[in-house]
């Protein structure tokens, strides 16, 4: 909780000081250079769901941040790559006692 909550105060601080998308990204990583992009997407999240937090510059900076982030190929979960995600689900079959559709 402790990593998550500096994470959200890197978000934050960069984004009131006017850093969008890979620079606010990098600033996170600068100042919490042990976050990961789920880590980052998870504090992103928080940030978003703050009561307090009501400027929407920074709401609308922080939410297109984790977007990105989320939709990226590349990032499933850390430490997987897609091959270990596609092995990882079960294959869909189609039941051959089902009668055809016409």
């Amino acid at each position: 909780m402790k990593e998550k909550k500096r994470v959200y105060e890197a978000l934050v601080d960069g984004a009131m000081e006017g850093l969008t998308d890979q620079a606010l990204y990098d600033f996170v990583k600068t100042r919490c250079p042990k976050a990961t992009s789920k880590k980052i997407v998870r504090a992103s999240l928080l940030a978003l769901t703050d009561p307090h937090l009501r400027d929407r510059n920074i709401l609308d900076v922080i939410y297109a941040l984790v977007i990105k982030h989320r939709l990226d190929e590349g990032v499933l979960d850390d430490g997987e790559d897609e091959e270990t995600y596609e092995r990882a689900q079960p294959p869909q079959v189609a039941d051959r006692n089902m009668p055809e559709l016409t």
